[in-house]
């Protein structure tokens, strides 16, 4: 446990499979996870249910790729009616947004009548992918913003998608859990590419997962 972290040691932590956690916001101390199991989001198996796919074609949000970084993580920090406290202290926050500067962080974001009401954000390391936490203030707006960033995640030239841990929420996208040692090797697999998250998503890549198909 530590309560010291910079940019340089997420790229290092991340690089072999670790990744830190606070016991509650306002808590300094850090702790690195290293999951037994960890799970994974396919992204040529990423399954969109029927009433999402609608409202994702609805377009009632516009998406946007690191608009409002800082504002995003600041959102996955707060309490909601689901969980009284979160793990993201001041320490994770400072950490996360200078790595975002350095281009090794992105957010994801749904905006509504020009109002941030949703989104997720994560780490970006070769074609790998790691997604650290998501809020949602409108119905649907950050499921919206994974199935965007799988998107541009396909048309970037990723290959891995790491969620961490499964939950419920993710169970419906058809998500995986693998065993430790299965992850490294991808993870390994992943680290020795290149790939780079596009701005706006194509046309033919959003319909490409809206549809489960391959290309």
């Amino acid at each position: 446990m530590s309560n010291q972290l910079t940019p340089d040691l997420l790229i290092r932590a991340y690089s072999v499979g670790l990744f830190p956690m606070a016991e509650s916001h306002d808590d300094p101390t850090l702790y690195w996870i290293d999951p037994e199991w960890r799970g994974i989001l396919p992204l040529d198996g990423f399954h969109v249910p029927r009433s999402l796919r609608k409202a994702v074609r609805k377009g009632d949000f516009k998406i946007h790729v690191d608009r409002a970084f800082p504002d995003v993580i600041r959102a996955c920090a707060e309490p909601t009616d689901d969980r009284d406290d979160t793990w993201i202290n001041d320490n994770i926050l400072d950490a996360y947004c200078a790595l975002h500067k350095m281009g090794c962080a992105h957010s994801i974001e749904a905006w509504k009548d020009g109002e941030l009401v949703g989104g997720l954000y994560g780490v970006s390391l070769g074609k790998a992918f790691f997604g650290e936490s998501m809020f949602s203030r409108q119905t649907n707006a950050s499921k919206i913003a994974l199935v965007h960033l799988v998107a541009l995640m396909r048309q970037g030239g990723y290959s891995l998608l790491d969620t961490q841990f499964v939950n419920d929420h993710l169970k419906q996208f058809g998500v995986l859990e693998i065993p430790r040692e299965r992850y490294r090797n991808e993870l390994a697999q992943a680290l020795a590419g290149r790939a780079n998250l596009p701005f706006e998503v194509e046309t033919e890549f959003l319909e490409l997962i809206l549809s489960g198909g391959d290309k």
